[in-house]
């Protein structure tokens, strides 16, 4: 499927894994809430699941207490002045 911006919304596997869980694990991604309905039960609990044990051990992106969803942060760019 494909955002209104045109950009592709997919589950990544390469070589037998989800790569897109394993980012999440890993803490260097967010769970896009916004399409979790559209992904498989079982995908959107494990993926959830994921990124709520990476804020727990405060893996990757998770050290930083004032880290900015992408989504958060393209909304607001345009209100931000250097």
């Amino acid at each position: 499927k494909k955002d209104r911006y045109g950009r592709l919304i997919a589950k990544v596997i390469a070589a037998g894994q989800d790569v897109s869980l394993k980012q999440i694990e890993a803490g260097l991604a967010w769970h896009y809430k916004r399409y979790q309905r559209e992904q498989l039960f079982e995908d959107a609990m494990v993926y959830a699941q994921a990124e709520q044990r990476a804020q727990l051990d405060r893996t990757g992106l998770w050290q930083d207490l004032s880290s900015i969803p992408p989504w958060a942060w393209r909304k607001n760019v345009g209100r931000l002045s250097y």
